[in-house]
């Protein structure tokens, strides 16, 4: 496994035109493997995700099987005639395999927080419909619900640092929730629309089943996972933090 970080040239129009649609990112990130990894379940998946930290500092994070070739990204979205190196790209095996029990770590996630709802018309039985979380509460709700699947817990803050309201009781916030509507290639003969919310986490977890949250890293977290959504990383926690 590999995670690799790749600063995007926000100055340049291509750059702009490609951060303006999760489409081209996902095609161009597949394009960075002579043979894209499957997609049927059988293994880890590519992920990746945008963090947009300054005006001038714009990240991407791809975590994929094999080692990454972005020299196409840098053309675009770099900085081609620059000495420093377009990318950087870290073994990421060891450091999944040091991951233990009790391990506490700061996180963030870019996530598409759903649920399932039925209509008042429809019958029992009948198909349900996705929906996006739209608030802050349901969507840290929406993580919550998922933590002890996914190898980890989100740590609790201590009574004298909380809030007197609800959803200040974890070391967990919620920003950046961006709707996005953006159109894929025709299939055939119609062109589809994809509408989904992405919704960036920042917290504090702690390790409480190490294999399933190595699945977590390198399978992902959530829905919508071709568009930017599932990747969490994890920073150390600093001491008296």
């Amino acid at each position: 496994m590999y995670l690799t970080r790749f600063r995007v040239n926000t100055g340049r129009s291509d750059a702009r035109r490609l951060l303006g649609s999760p489409h081209r990112v996902h095609g161009a990130v597949n394009g960075s493997f002579p043979i894209p990894p499957a997609r049927d379940g059988s293994g880890p998946r590519v992920l990746w995700r945008v963090d947009r930290n300054t005006p001038s500092e714009t990240l991407l994070y791809v975590v994929s099987p094999t080692r990454p070739d972005l020299t196409h990204l840098v053309e675009q979205a770099g900085w081609p005639a620059s000495d420093e190196p377009g990318w950087t790209t870290f073994a990421y095996e060891d450091f999944l395999t040091a991951l233990h029990v009790g391990d506490t770590w700061g996180f963030r996630l870019t996530a598409n927080p759903v649920h399932n709802i039925r209509h008042e018309y429809l019958k029992d039985g009948d198909p349900t419909k996705r929906a996006a979380h739209k608030t802050p509460r349901h969507q840290m709700a929406w993580l919550l619900k998922r933590q002890e699947q996914a190898g980890f817990e989100i740590v609790q803050k201590p009574a004298g640092r909380r809030l007197p309201h609800e959803g200040d009781e974890y070391e967990l916030i919620v920003r950046d929730q961006v709707p996005l509507r953006f159109q894929r290639p025709p299939a055939r003969t119609r062109r589809e629309d994809v509408q989904i919310t992405r919704v960036t986490f920042d917290g504090r977890l702690r390790v409480t089943d190490a294999a399933l949250f190595r699945r977590t890293l390198t399978h992902g977290l959530g829905k919508a996972k071709a568009y930017g959504c599932g990747l969490m990383t994890l920073a150390p926690v600093r001491e008296g933090a």
